[in-house]
């Protein structure tokens, strides 16, 4: 006969012919999860890299301004940061008010879903337009210090 305790974990593990024997989860911990807190970190951990993301764009987009008109991709490059910029403060807000709502309330389910999925979206967006960025290049060309002869 199987058995095993009746924890709410899925690291339980079920033994032949004994009493409620459990198996401690990989972790140490034999309790539920707590999903506020899970998501919590999670957003809390969204925010920094979006932080992070946002102080290069910020960077790049003065090196862009120094480099003046007269660089060949001034426009798009200016453009372009300024959309990642405005969307990376989008998401931030966005975070924001993810946090703030409890994921135990199953009315607030199918909003933060929506609100969750939307994030996504909008990094993904942010992600494409920084490829682009990159690939336009921001940096100044290296001059030559020796005379070339």
């Amino acid at each position: 006969m199987f058995r095993c305790c009746s924890l709410k974990t899925s690291h339980t593990r079920l033994l032949p012919q004994s009493p409620k024997v459990c198996s401690p989860s990989r972790w140490g911990r034999n309790r539920p999860i707590n999903m506020n807190h899970y998501a919590n970190k999670k957003s809390a951990a969204e925010s920094m890299l979006d932080i992070a993301l946002l102080m290069a764009n910020a960077s790049q987009l003065k090196a862009v301004i120094e480099q003046g008109t007269g660089f060949a991709f001034f426009i798009p490059l200016v453009v372009l940061i300024s959309i990642s910029l405005v969307l990376q403060i989008g998401v931030g807000v966005l975070l924001i008010f993810l946090v703030r709502y409890d994921l135990n309330n199953p009315a607030k389910h199918a909003k933060l879903d929506f609100l969750n999925n939307l994030a996504t979206g909008l990094v993904f967006i942010i992600v494409v337009v920084n490829i682009f960025i990159t690939a336009f290049g921001v940096q100044k060309p290296t001059m030559d210090m020796a005379p070339r002869q």
